[in-house]
């Protein structure tokens, strides 16, 4: 009795500038002509574009939460100045009651 070893059918892997531009293909000709062209399966390209969108969409997000936290800091250092100041004052003053 033999055995057979089933060898693993390697995955091909495709760099994110190839990607990038298959995506570009996609939106001049449509998804199905440039799965035909590329020799992909359309599959493949429908998941590039939603990874894409979603990559997208979070650095929307990024950016916008950046750009809130840093006002956030600014607001609280101002806050931090006037309380500050008002600490002083109200020493100041509280030496004239004694």
């Amino acid at each position: 009795m033999t055995k057979t070893l089933k060898t693993r059918s390697s995955r091909k892997r495709h760099s994110d500038a190839f990607k990038a531009e298959a995506l570009q293909l996609a939106e001049r000709v449509g998804i199905p002509a440039a799965a035909t062209q590329l020799g992909v399966s359309t599959a493949l390209l429908y998941g590039w574009r939603s990874k894409a969108e979603l990559l997208k969409s979070r650095g929307e997000i990024d950016q916008g939460l950046a750009e809130e936290n840093a006002r956030l800091r600014r607001e609280l250092a101002e806050k931090e100045q006037e309380l500050a100041f008002l600490g002083k004052a109200a020493a100041y003053f509280a030496k004239g009651v004694k």
